[in-house]
């Protein structure tokens, strides 16, 4: 046997091997394989799935858009279509013309394709980024190290990337330009991480990119893949890690994606009641191996490509239960196909974070997959988001009595390893943004709204926060219009900040505040008797290091504020919301507090504590108190 045929068995040897794991759902790189790579002799090779097609062709700038036919070729009964052009080169559009058995011809993007040109138009690009370098080793070795932040701070700043700032006339920053912007911004606040609203390719901007058109496709609206890569690697290169959204529940019913894309329901569910989603658009088969497979390539595909450091899962109730709803059970297909993608993704990069936004009460969401568990590593506390928004916007009086929708969380908080978001989803859609929702005036407003971001960055868990809510946005986001920064220019919104940017440093210096977290014993409430008004308070401690948070959630004055303990400590005061550089009275706790002894009690001790209304103070136990 010759060379020639030692190398042709061998090729035929891969390929087989390689369809057998995209098949059954167990490929993670399917990118290398289907969609348009550069070949060392010139041009393009070009692979497409389209097993109930009766043909398919290429068509784009190279031949004319089908001028000059490029029939592929079906190697034998495998359903994979594939041809070479030698004349494609980079940055020239192409499509696949799907004839569909029932003598259609549709022109689909490519499934597998890395870039497209802008909306309305559809065309994939073809595209080669694996000349740029990504810059970034000491963010990579420290991210090995990280641990996935259980015991680190884990700040998130949530952002859509076209509306967080526009330019004078209107249009967007590109990719590099809004790095420019967004990363000392970022620093200067304090935040750890920035999670991006998805970035996959999407026809339509009021969908947020929650409804994809192009998973591999970083969207053209800010820029070229290579540009998205520099936005990456001036991220890490300034200790900023990067989240994508992700959405692998359902993806456009437009024609030119994967809707019925080779004429029959590939991707989707055949049947309409399945087949349809809540929003309007097909939801993904996870009983296809095809479909598993494309899904988690593209989440592996960000990862390995664009060095992103975790991916935050979409809508996965609506993946967990059919149509979202637990009446109509379980979908073991997409339990399985969660357990493999992520064990998957951890096995080929122990280092990225998976978060679940799911807002049900399914179990073992953050259990490793070992262990019978979904195999995330945060769930989204969308139960801590509600009840606490629901506290706050509550009038006063009220209060006392709905003291549970604040403590509530912390009975189940041991269950999984929560994250806690005030995310885009709650500024939107005439629910009026986090500082509007508070009860009371305008100056009640913002100091309820620091009260409230002291209980988010004190209490256990990870932390994220949309912006535009760390300057107190009054008016409901648009993805049409950049934040309202210039409310800076006014004094409380610039104070608010202050306090914001004051709070993320302590949260990120102090070890009390995140170590340990998810683990009994570190965090333990204090009783407080008042007859009238509402208090909170709580303890956090690692070691000998102990904090006494202090959260006045009503409108009584508190000139001695008193609390019991069993031991004499001796409490100073390091952050109070009351303080006047955040828009307070300045009624705080200047001085250290000791507790005494009353009169006829032996083992109490009463400590004494200054507390304006609606305002929250932290105190740390000097040393030798323990």
């Amino acid at each position: 046997m010759g060379n020639s045929q030692v190398g042709e068995l061998y090729r035929k040897e891969k390929v087989y091997m390689v369809r057998e794991e995209f098949y059954t759902g167990k490929m993670f790189d399917a990118y290398e394989y289907f969609g348009a790579h550069p070949i060392e002799e010139g041009g393009y090779r070009f692979r497409v799935y389209a097993p109930n097609a009766k043909g398919v062709e290429v068509i784009g700038e190279f031949n004319d858009w089908g001028t000059f036919p490029c029939f592929m070729k079906e190697e034998g009964e495998s359903g994979v279509y594939e041809c070479e052009v030698a004349h494609a080169k980079e940055g020239m559009m192409y499509k696949y013309r799907i004839h569909q058995k029932d003598g259609r011809n549709v022109d689909r993007a490519d499934p597998y394709g890395f870039f497209m040109e802008l909306r309305p138009n559809t065309a994939s690009i073809l595209t080669s980024f694996h000349d740029f370098v990504l810059e970034d080793e000491e963010w990579m070795k420290k991210r090995k190290t990280a641990g996935k932040y259980y015991d680190k701070p884990f700040n998130i700043y949530e952002m859509h990337m076209g509306s967080w700032r526009r330019k004078e006339d209107g249009s967007w920053y590109s990719y590099e330009e809004i790095a420019e912007l967004l990363i000392p911004y970022l620093k200067e606040n304090y935040y750890t991480h920035v999670e991006i609203l998805p970035l996959a390719e999407h026809p339509l901007d009021a969908s947020w990119g929650y409804q994809v058109s192009a998973f591999f496709a970083v969207t053209s609206r800010y820029g070229t893949p290579k540009q998205f890569m520099k936005f990456v690697n001036e991220c890490h290169k300034n200790e900023i890690g990067v989240i994508l959204d992700f959405v692998p529940v359902h993806f456009v019913k437009d024609e030119f994606a994967l809707s019925h894309f080779d004429g029959t329901a590939l991707y989707e569910y055949p049947d309409l009641d399945s087949g349809l989603s809540e929003w309007g658009s097909c939801n993904f088969n996870y009983y296809r191996g095809e479909v598993r497979t494309l899904l988690q390539s593209a989440a592996d595909y960000w990862i390995t490509n664009y060095h992103i450091d975790g991916l935050r899962m979409d809508a996965m109730s609506n993946a967990i239960y059919w149509q979202g709803e637990p009446s109509r059970g379980v979908n073991q297909g997409a339990i399985t196909f969660l357990q493999e993608m992520n064990e998957g993704l951890h096995k080929r990069h122990n280092d990225i974070v998976l978060i679940a936004e799911d807002s049900t009460n399914f179990p073992k969401v953050t259990t490793p997959v070992s262990y019978g568990g979904l195999g995330f590593d945060y769930k989204w506390d969308m139960g801590w988001m509600n009840d606490t928004l629901k506290f706050f916007a509550l009038e006063p009086k009220r209060r006392k009595d709905a003291l549970s929708l604040l403590s509530f969380s912390m009975e189940y908080f041991q269950n999984e390893c929560y994250l806690l978001p005030l995310s885009h989803d709650e500024v939107v859609y005439g629910k009026k943004t986090i500082l509007d929702k508070m009860w009371g005036n305008y100056e009640e407003k913002f100091a309820q709204c620091r009260t409230l971001y002291f209980y988010l960055y004190t209490h256990p868990g990870k932390k994220l926060d949309f912006m535009g809510n760390e300057f107190g946005q009054f008016r409901e986001w648009s993805e049409e219009r950049e934040q309202d920064f210039m409310l800076l220019n006014f004094p409380m919104h610039k104070k608010l900040l202050q306090f914001r940017k004051d709070m993320h440093k302590i949260y990120q210096e102090e070890e009390v505040l995140y170590e340990a977290e998810y683990k009994k014993g570190h965090f333990t409430f204090v009783p407080v008797n008042t007859k009238v008004g509402c208090v909170l308070a709580y303890k956090r401690s690692v070691g000998t290091k102990v904090f006494l948070m202090l959260c006045n959630m009503s409108d009584v004055r508190y000139e001695r504020l008193c609390i019991v303990e069993e031991e004499q400590n001796t409490w100073v005061e390091m952050l109070n919301t009351d303080e006047e550089k955040y828009g307070g009275s300045g009624f705080c706790n200047s001085y250290p507090i000791t507790g005494k002894k009353e009169e006829g009690l032996k083992k109490q001790y009463h400590s004494y504590f200054h507390l304006a209304p609606f305002s929250s103070g932290m105190f740390y136990l000097c040393e030798g108190n323990q």
